[in-house]
């Protein structure tokens, strides 16, 4: 049976999807932009602090259900601009172990949701 998962920690979905979804014990969390849940307000002082919104606001989604990233799978990542390849990936690796990191994709994008510079999504089980 799927099951909904939302928290108050992470932004509240701006359309008709939830924060993630659950489904015999694989969790879909949809993709995070930098939005502090908050203040509701954007960071983008740097791709780096950006970055680490993102993150965090994936990392509560994912405690909400019970998860940490240990348990992420895949992981989607949407650029507006791969010059900031090395800069995101410096802030992705903090939170995740290297020798158990998950499958990932990172990919530019023209546009993202609010004009951001990132946007993350991850599976998990």
């Amino acid at each position: 049976m799927k099951k909904i998962v939302n928290t108050n920690q992470a932004p509240a979905p701006v359309g008709p999807y939830n924060q993630a979804t659950s489904f015999n014990g694989i969790l879909f969390v949809s993709g995070q932009i930098a939005l502090d849940p908050a203040t509701g307000e954007l960071v983008q002082d740097s791709i780096e602090a950006e970055t680490h919104q993102v993150m965090k606001n994936l990392k509560n989604v994912l405690a909400e259900a019970g998860m940490t990233f240990e348990n992420v799978l895949k992981a989607s990542v949407f650029v507006s601009d791969m010059n900031n390849y090395s800069r995101i990936n410096a802030v992705y690796a903090e939170y995740f172990n290297e020798d158990t990191a998950p499958a990932r994709e990172l990919v530019e994008v023209a546009n993202l949701p609010k004009f951001v510079n990132i946007e993350i999504s991850v599976i998990a089980a």
